[in-house]
């Protein structure tokens, strides 16, 4: 009866699919966010069991060290100075070795000009004639008073000399004889004045023809034909041309006080240009100005830089790239030699009898992994690292230098 009244479980059709519970998937960014963490975690937590490891083993080995031997080892480096050189860029600004403004050195006006902006000139090389018809008269009156000065100059020296005679006869008085030798000097003196006013009107003529004083290039031309030119310079001449000796050029600098020791005549340095990113150019300290200018606390300095392809242009802004050599530079030694305590921070130093020392020094500025000694050691010092608290004062130790390492020759500023 009791199985009669237990009741079947209902049956799926035969003809009807059984569709699966869809299975829901975590989305990868849940994913991310969990493990990303805790990987870090993972791989800092790898780090510091690493570094406990091989302290434990540098511990271990020394350790059995001292109880073979009956010393401690240790590792040490020796304090060098910071001999790696450091660049020093500073702003500077291009100008030609020579410039020059030409003007009119006489009254006239511009007959022919042959030479334009850009143009490349040597000494001495004709750039433009002028026509002074004022001048031209005014040297023909000085010719013409030339000559008649010397006719004159002609009738009193044979009258001088005739009367040079008679008054040796004593034909005529010395008085009227002396008169007569103060004309003939008197003409004579007026031939020269007259020879030298000719001379200076040749000179100013010859400014029709306006040359180049030098090698170089046509920066300006101010006159056209038939321009009306007045001699002078400054506000009162006429500008003619400018020209500019642009090989080699000057860079002007102005390095701080700090660096200006450091600066010597002779030094190689690279010239930096933005519009010519992908050169340097190489120039040389040529001067300095040996005093520091006491509004700016800078020193001037003068860098000439070959020019022969035309690459750089006068006026141009540039950088200055200096290589300084500091024979004073800071010591520099490994971070992991300094204990820092309440009383100060030292290090532990190995005398010339293998034994420890515990100096105190004075850190300066900290590079990561080196930092700067300001006062406490000196050069060649040998500096344990990694100390451990059982290097007591005077403790004799078998010291290993560790290779690699040598004070500041991988320190950097």
């Amino acid at each position: 009866m009791v199985a009669a009244l237990k009741e079947e479980p209902p049956t799926a059709p035969a003809n009807k699919p059984i569709t699966p519970t869809p299975t829901r998937r975590r989305p990868p960014v849940r994913r991310i966010a969990i493990w990303g963490p805790l990987l870090v975690v993972l791989a800092l937590a790898l780090l510091l069991i690493a570094g406990i490891w091989r302290h434990v083993q540098l511990k271990h080995a020394q350790h059995e060290f001292a109880q073979q031997t009956g010393k401690t080892a240790v590792e040490f480096v020796r304090v060098k100075r910071d001999e790696k050189p450091h660049d020093l860029l500073l702003p500077g600004n291009i100008t030609a070795i020579q410039e020059a403004t030409l003007y009119a050195r006489a009254n006239g006006f511009v007959a022919k000009w042959f030479v334009d902006i850009g143009d490349n000139v040597k000494a001495g090389q004709n750039l433009a004639d002028l026509e002074t018809p004022e001048l031209d008269q005014q040297l023909a009156q000085a010719r013409g008073t030339l000559k008649q000065n010397e006719a004159n100059f002609e009738t009193a020296r044979v009258t001088a000399q005739r009367w040079q005679e008679l008054e040796q006869k004593k034909v005529v008085a010395k008085q009227e004889n002396d008169e007569r030798q103060g004309s003939y000097q008197a003409s004579a003196a007026g031939v020269s004045a007259s020879k030298a006013d000719v001379a200076r009107l040749e000179q100013l003529q010859a400014f029709k023809h306006v040359t180049a004083p030098f090698d170089g290039r046509i920066t300006s031309r101010k006159v056209d034909i038939g321009s009306l030119v007045s001699e002078g310079s400054g506000t009162t001449g006429t500008v003619l041309f400018t020209i500019a000796q642009t090989d080699p050029l000057r860079v002007f600098v102005d390095v701080p006080q700090a660096d200006a020791p450091l600066i010597e005549v002779g030094s190689e340095v690279k010239v930096l240009v933005n519009e010519r990113a992908n050169r340097d150019f190489p120039g040389k300290v040529t001067r300095t100005a040996g005093a520091i200018d006491p509004t700016s606390r800078t020193m001037h300095v003068e860098v000439q830089v070959p020019n022969h392809d035309g690459a750089l242009f006068a006026g141009m802004y540039a950088t200055v790239k200096f290589t300084l050599h500091d024979q004073a530079s800071p010591i520099i030694i490994p971070s992991n030699v300094f204990v820092f305590r309440a009383n100060g921070t030292s290090v532990a130093t190995v005398t010339n009898d293998n034994k420890i020392h515990w100096q105190p020094v004075e850190v300066g500025r900290d590079f990561g992994t080196y930092m700067e000694v300001m006062k406490g050691l000196d050069e060649n010092t040998h500096v344990v690292t990694n100390p451990t608290d059982d290097l007591t004062e005077g403790l004799e130790v078998e010291p290993k230098e560790q290779e690699g390492k040598k004070g500041g020759e991988q320190g950097q500023k």
